[in-house]
């Protein structure tokens, strides 16, 4: 085997992997029933041919010889019986009287047709195409498994085995509405095949707001610790009641025993860390539930998650209710998970960060991969590529084989192969060509260039009534070439900052100049959340911009992916991401010129993401962007806005710096 797959290498260099197993599984399961280098020929010749183009027939029959004397010496010596030359003449009846003694001299003047049908048998060639394809499948389903670790969890749905091996950290990835989240909330309501020992805690629910101190609601979360404590006072005022029972002393002693193995005295640090990680101050830490708003609640949930520490941590859009700084602290912390971690994300950085394995979820299956997105990129589009080359190179075969019986169906001497050629077609396996992703497209709309000064923003100062100085003495400018990102905590004033730019707002102190025909674009959260979820999307255009032809209203919606009957549907009906194309598609029905984007990808997929930092490249406005995503961030942007501290400054170094800051600060707040 060695030798002529050595010999195979050899003489094509450029032969691919697949191609190659294939090859050597035809003449491995075929090297008994090849009669000559013919017969190698017919078996691997055509495929020889497809992976040499600098190879004449004569060549590769060469090389077919070679590999006949390495399968089977004894054959390849007597490929074609004792060299003779014809002289005389042969009576043929009286040949075939003696067959069975006269055999070599039969040979050396007739071919004789082999009562086999096939140069390869059928079964035989079946077997090895089926034995490369479990090699593959194989390769693919080991890449994601430890294999000294336990199965924690398997899932079983459709066509679908899952197995999360303990220890690793899971993305699960896959275009929006095909059921990541659905997956998620099965294996958290045990309605799949899961283990009774094997805790799980889904993070998909805010905290409930009530008087529980923030600090206190994490801490809860350890109810061995909590139990402990409670007994612990118990007993100890049992104790002080002046109670004699002798025992009372012994349990007391026990529980102590207990709270100092579990380190129950370093758990409202561990609990204070994880908090301020996420962005809660020590005086937030110390206030109770109710006075916090949806958002942090989520974010407490979080908290009260990580604190816990599960055997199977499940993550829906983590990062949707974080700010940056807080998703650095995450990607950081999740890094050092100790138990299994399984996340759904379209944080195309934080998939790069933390996740060990993908699976890709697809087609109603998911495929596993080994390491974190960029290498599932890499490494799907190879075996993609892959799969279509062994498709392409099964397609050639089969016009081959085709090709033979439609050339001898008719003729009595080769009906027998003729035959087997058919069934060999039949049993072959059915392979199909890679399908295609859709591509997501979108397009913001060509605009007229304006002469500057486009946006400048003079000493501007805001706060609320009675409230504190959100930002003072803010100087800043925009043109139609920025790509500004503005970032910042929750609760800076970074949408504050865009509603003055926009004029919904009017700063406390300062001015904001705009240009007379700037035509600003706002697209929010609460936009898309305010769709009319009663008509469609062709209807819901119409009913902002009326007077336009149909046409025009497809047209419009088809140049950010919503096409077709999609474009018929409800808006109530589509997906999260698909009202976010809706919604895109009405603030450019209007033309705008410089356009405000305030958290764009909270509902899109990593696809779609992808989609709209090109069509931010390729807008020729302006562009102002929030947004947490450090991908889109860096894609996009030339300039930084950063939202803090009482004012609003303009960051030279871009994203890099400021991330040093962040991660500068996260170290300082550890330290302490």
């Amino acid at each position: 085997m060695t030798n002529f797959s050595e010999l195979i290498k050899a003489e094509f260099p450029s032969i691919d992997e697949d191609l190659k197993q294939y090859v050597e599984g035809v003449l491995e399961n075929g090297a008994d029933e090849f009669q000559d280098s013919e017969d190698v020929y017919e078996a691997v010749g055509e495929v020889l041919h497809e992976v040499s183009a600098d190879k004449s027939e004569a060549d590769i029959k060469n090389i077919c010889t070679q590999l006949l004397k390495i399968l089977n010496p004894s054959k390849a010596s007597a490929s074609n019986g004792p060299a003779r030359v014809l002289n005389a003449p042969v009576h043929l009846g009286s040949m075939a009287a003696n067959l069975e003694s006269n055999m070599d001299e039969i040979k050396s003047i007739w071919v004789m047709q082999r009562d086999d049908s096939l140069k390869v048998d059928a079964k035989k060639l079946e077997k090895a195409e089926l034995k490369l394809q479990q090699k593959q499948e194989k390769r693919s389903t080991d890449v994601c498994r430890t294999p000294a670790a336990p199965k924690l969890e398997t899932a079983t749905a459709s066509q679908v085995n899952l197995v999360l091996a303990y220890g690793r950290r899971y993305g699960l990835v896959g275009r929006n509405g095909l059921g990541k989240t659905t997956l998620l909330r099965m294996i958290s309501t045990r309605q799949l095949h899961i283990p009774s020992h094997v805790s799980i805690l889904h993070v998909e629910q805010e905290v409930v707001g009530d008087d529980t101190l923030a600090l206190d609601s994490v801490l809860q979360c350890d109810t061995v610790r909590e139990n402990l404590l409670k007994k612990e006072k118990e007993l100890s005022a049992a104790i002080n009641s002046g109670s004699t029972d002798p025992s009372l002393s012994n349990q007391l002693s026990e529980v102590y025993a207990q709270l100092q193995h579990i380190e129950a005295d370093k758990a409202p640090a561990r609990a204070s860390v994880i908090l301020n990680g996420l962005g809660f101050t020590t005086a937030m830490q110390n206030q109770a539930t109710r006075t916090f708003s949806g958002g942090w609640r989520m974010r407490l949930a979080l908290a009260r998650a990580l604190f816990s520490r599960p055997d199977l941590l499940l993550l829906d859009e983590p990062t949707n209710m974080l700010d940056i700084k807080a998703i650095i602290w995450l990607e950081n912390y999740l890094q050092n998970w100790p138990n299994t971690l399984l996340v759904v994300s379209h944080d195309r950085n934080f998939l790069d960060t933390v996740p060990t394995d993908i699976l890709y979820l697809h087609s109603q299956r998911i495929e596993p991969y080994r390491g974190n997105y960029d290498q599932f990129i890499k490494t799907k589009t190879e075996k993609h590529k892959n799969q279509q080359r062994e498709y392409e190179a099964q397609q050639q075969h089969r016009a081959h084989v085709q090709e033979f019986i439609d050339k001898f169906r008719y003729n009595a001497n080769r009906a027998a192969s003729v035959q087997s050629k058919i069934k060999l077609l039949e049993k072959l396996p059915e392979l199909k060509p890679v399908e295609k992703e859709v591509g997501v497209t979108l397009k913001f709309p060509d605009i007229e260039p304006l002469s500057p000064p486009i946006l400048q923003i003079d000493e501007v100062m805001f706060r609320y009534i009675t409230d504190r100085i959100i930002f003072s003495n803010v100087n800043l400018g925009a043109t139609l070439e920025s790509r500004i990102c503005i970032v910042g905590d929750n609760g800076a004033g970074k949408t504050t900052l865009l509603k003055i730019i926009m004029g919904i707002l009017t700063p406390s102190a300062g001015i904001c100049h705009t240009h007379r025909n700037l035509k600003f674009g706002y697209f929010s959260q609460h936009h898309v959340d305010q769709l009319d979820m009663n008509v469609n999307s062709v209807e819901l255009l119409q009913s902002s911009y009326p007077g336009k032809p149909i046409e025009e209203y497809r047209r419009q919606l088809g140049s950010f992916g919503v096409s077709g009957d999609l474009a018929l549907q409800t808006v109530g009906s589509l997906s999260g991401g698909q009202k976010s194309r809706v919604a895109f598609a009405r603030m450019c029905m209007g033309n705008p010129n410089f356009l405000v984007l305030d958290e764009p990808t909270n509902h899109l997929d990593i696809e779609t993401i992808e989609a709209l930092g090109k069509a931010i490249n390729k807008y020729n406005g302006g562009v102002i962007l929030v947004s947490h995503d450090e991908r889109l961030i860096r894609m996009v942007c030339n300039e930084l806005w950063v939202c803090g501290n009482g004012s609003v400054k303009s960051v030279e170094g871009g994203f890099d710096e400021y991330r040093k800051i962040v991660e500068k600060e996260l170290m300082e707040n550890q330290s302490k």
